[in-house]
C-alpha cells in the first residue's frame, strides 16, 4: 500500500510517498533521502526497486521530493546541508508518528549526497537507531567532485595526462576561490582562463549554483560520523566513478576507531565488485547481486524483526 503524504519543516512543505507493508502490527521503517541536484522521491529510477524489496520484507518506506522539486516547496539551491538534514529529521519524525510504524525501529538511508545529509541528521536526533549511507562519500564535496572530474577526464579519448593535470589545477583554483567567497565572475574567469578540459564542465554552473557549491564544498562528514550513536552501514560499488571508495572506507573506519565514538556506533562496510555509484551492474541495468538482501538483512538485524 502506498500513499502520497506531506509534512512540514519550518516554512517548507515536503511532499512524498509512504509505502506500507500489509501487516497487522506496527513495522520498522526507513526514510530514504536522495542524491544531489533536483532529486525527487524516486531519486530518478533508483529508489523504486529498493523500496519494493524493503516493503516486501516488512519495512515501511518514506521518501520525499527535495525542496523545490515535485510537490515540495522551497528551493534546494537556497538550502544548506543543515537545512536538508533538518528536512530528513522532519521526515523521520513524520514516519515515526504513523501508527503503522514502530518509531524506535525507524532509521535513515541516504544515497550519494544523501549520505552527508543523513549523517548530519543523526546529530539532530538522539534516538536514531541506525543509518545507511549508499554511495555516500567519506570525503568533502570538493574532494569528491575532484575525483569525479579526474575519472571522467582520464576516460575521455584524446586527453593527455598533462591536460588532465592542467584541468585539475584549474579546478583547484576555483575551489580556493570558493573558500575566499569569490563572486561568480571571478570563479568563471578562473575556470575559463586559460581554457582547459575543465572549462566545459564549469560552463554548466550558473551564478545561483556557484553560491550553492561554495557553501557546500568543504562539508566534512567525518565529525558527524564520529558523533554517531547508532550502527552505520556504508555501502559502495567498487566501480563507482564519482566517489573515491577506498578513501571513503578509510575515513569512515578512522571515525569508527575514534576514542570519542559511542560504543553503539558500529560500522559495517559492504563493497560490491563491479558495481557503479548506484550499486548497479550490467551497465547500470540492475542492482548488484546480493545488494538488496544484504541491505534488508542488515536493517532487520538492527530492529529485532525477522526477514520475511
Amino acid at each position: 500500500m502506498s500513499e502520497n503524504v506531506t509534512f512540514t519543516n519550518g516554512g517548507v512543505t515536503l511532499a512524498g510517498s509512504l509505502a506500507l507493508p500489509d501487516r497487522g502490527t506496527p513495522v520498522p521503517g526507513v526514510v530514504m533521502v536522495g542524491g544531489s541536484g533536483p532529486s525527487n522521491r524516486d531519486n530518478d529510477t533508483h529508489f523504486p526497486p529498493i523500496r519494493r524489496h524493503l516493503v516486501d520484507a516488512g519495512i515501511a518506506v518514506l521518501s520525499y521530493d527535495k525542496r523545490g522539486v515535485g510537490g515540495s516547496s522551497g528551493d534546494w539551491l537556497d538550502a544548506t546541508l543543515d537545512d536538508l538534514a533538518s528536512d530528513a529529521a522532519a521526515a523521520l519524525d513524520f514516519l515515526r508518528a504513523r501508527p503503522e510504524v514502530r518509531g524506535e525501529a525507524a532509521g535513515l538511508f541516504g544515497h550519494s549526497e544523501g549520505g552527508w545529509v543523513v549523517l548530519r541528521a543523526t546529530t539532530l536526533r538522539d534516538d536514531v537507531p541506525w543509518v545507511v549511507t549508499n554511495g555516500g562519500p567519506g570525503t568533502t564535496p570538493a574532494v569528491q567532485d575532484r575525483y569525479a572530474l579526474a575519472t571522467v577526464l582520464r576516460r575521455t579519448e584524446g586527453i593527455t595526462d598533462e591536460e588532465v593535470d592542467t584541468a585539475l589545477a584549474a579546478y583547484d583554483r576555483v575551489v580556493e576561490a570558493g573558500r575566499r567567497d569569490a563572486d561568480f565572475a571571478e570563479a568563471a574567469r578562473l575556470a575559463q582562463s586559460p581554457p582547459t578540459a575543465f572549462t566545459e564542465h564549469a560552463a554548466e554552473v550558473d551564478e545561483q549554483f556557484w553560491v550553492f557549491l561554495k557553501r557546500k564544498q568543504d562539508h566534512d562528514p567525518v565529525p558527524d560520523a564520529v558523533r554517531l550513536r547508532c550502527p552505520h552501514l556504508a555501502v559502495f560499488g567498487a566501480a563507482d566513478e564519482l566517489v573515491p571508495v577506498a578513501e571513503s572506507v578509510r575515513l569512515f573506519a578512522t571515525a569508527a576507531c575514534h576514542p570519542d565514538r559511542d560504543p553503539r556506533a558500529t560500522l559495517t562496510v559492504e563493497v560490491f565488485p563491479g558495481a557503479d555509484h548506484r550499486v548497479r551492474t550490467d551497465g547500470g541495468t540492475r542492482l548488484a547481486p546480493g545488494y538488496l538482501d544484504t541491505l534488508t538483512r542488515w536493517i532487520i538485524g538492527r530492529t529485532g524483526d525477522r526477514v520475511a
